[in-house]
């Protein structure tokens, strides 16, 4: 009996196939069949495939088919890979497959103006919430597909933004989704860590992957701050919220105090609907003031919901405009105590940097190369002049050559349409 076991990964028996978890929120399925015909082929042997203790074992004697299988099951992830949390298959982005990383909203790196640098090196979220902007999670309706970023391949483009940008940089982790799905969540923040540009590290989170043990490691890999979505003290009103009947409000504030307790600063950052949640404000105040958040930098976010075009949009969602949401906050200023609650840039350390320039005009007409599926239907990811172009409305194919209008350029996330 031969065992396989591959790093950072455990293997599931589900009858008539194999599924491989790798790094906890990745998963390919493999057919049992199919590995026992690749071993046939090449030892002449058809041997029983079972799982025990998270390692794949197979029926023979030959001490080379444990690196015979793991190089062939390496070598299939690619076109299996799927995101654990949504289901849905993931293209993970690599050196070799040349696509740029500035350009696009849901993954790569974003560059607002300021000396903060958003990382995104996943899409995906395990959570659905009802007012989320993206339409995100398990029940998304528009959402197709899932990236990841290879992490060397994205230090390498973070070294050349952080060259342009200078020191002092911010480096927020976030996402169309939940950044902790990241693969190699720890080892980025650890990179990030070490790289002479970077002052501070933090990450947007719904907070419900954490564990302790992740906790600790990421308090030792550098992590700064977390920004944490939470959304009602409510553990039913929370479930609906979030949109998962198995949402766990406490353990997400159990977490929330582990995080302060492990040296990591919390900004609670609740979104707030009026007529929904706006009743819980001083009960957040009163828990960030119980587990010590805000040491720092402010320990709350409140933010006022929008509704946006691609989004979940409820029903039960009251508008309230920002002159009226801001008085709302002076207001809870004065009666709590609590400051500050009206959020400046300076408040955070943010200073406005000269962008990376453009790559293109709005209006120009570009020939670009269609490269990757998008994540909604309709939508293409062309690249042109090193940057990824969102192409919009369009029918085109994956090594197409396409005339693209850029339609936006809105900090260097580019927008285009067939011409």
């Amino acid at each position: 009996m031969i065992g396989v076991k591959l790093p950072h990964a455990e293997f599931h028996d589900l009858g008539e196939k194999v599924r491989l978890v790798w790094r906890e929120t990745l998963y390919a399925d493999f057919e049992k069949k199919d590995l026992i015909r690749a071993i046939k082929r090449k030892y002449h042997v058809s041997p029983e495939i079972t799982v025990r203790n998270g390692m794949l074992l197979i029926s023979t004697d030959f001490r080379d088919v444990e690196k015979y299988l793991a190089i062939f099951i390496q070598n299939s992830l690619g076109a299996l890979l799927r995101n654990r949390y949504t289901g849905r298959e993931v293209v993970y982005i690599h050196e070799g497959m040349d696509v740029p990383l500035l350009g696009y909203n849901a993954f790569g790196l974003i560059d607002r103006g300021t000396n903060l640098i958003q990382v995104r090196g996943v899409s995906g979220c395990n959570l659905s919430c009802v007012f989320c902007s993206v339409d995100e999670g398990p029940y998304s309706r528009t959402r197709m597909r899932d990236f990841v970023v290879d992490i060397d391949y994205l230090m390498r483009w973070f070294d050349e933004v952080a060259r342009i940008k200078g020191k002092g940089l911010e480096a927020h982790l976030d996402g169309q989704g939940e950044p902790l799905l990241y693969p190699f969540r720890v080892e980025l923040v650890q990179a990030l860590r070490e790289h002479p540009n970077v002052s501070v590290i933090s990450m947007q989170s719904n907070g419900t992957l954490l564990n302790d043990k992740l906790v600790e490691e990421l308090a030792e890999a550098g992590l700064d701050r977390v920004n944490l979505s939470i959304h009602s003290l409510d553990p039913e009103k929370a479930k609906m919220l979030m949109g998962m009947k198995n949402y766990d409000l406490q353990h997400v504030l159990e977490m929330a105090e582990a995080l302060v307790n492990a040296g990591i600063d919390v900004l609670l950052a609740p979104v707030i609907i009026f007529g929904v949640n706006d009743d819980e404000a001083e009960a957040f105040i009163e828990f960030a003031r119980k587990i010590g958040a805000g040491r720092r930098w402010p320990a709350l976010g409140f933010q006022n919901y929008i509704p946006y075009r691609f989004g979940r949009n409820p029903t039960i969602a009251k508008l309230v405009p920002f002159k009226e949401f801001y008085a709302w906050l002076r207001r809870l200023e004065e009666k709590t105590g609590m400051r500050p609650l009206v959020l400046k840039p300076r408040h955070f350390g943010m200073e406005k940097r000269e962008f990376i320039p453009l790559a293109f005009r709005p209006g120009e007409i570009v020939k670009a190369e269609v490269v990757l599926l998008g994540r909604i239907k309709g939508e293409m990811l062309a690249k042109a002049r090193n940057r990824l172009i969102e192409v919009i409305n369009t029918d085109a194919d994956v090594g197409d050559r396409v005339r693209v209008r850029i339609v936006r350029t809105r900090h260097g996330i580019y927008i285009g349409t067939v011409v």
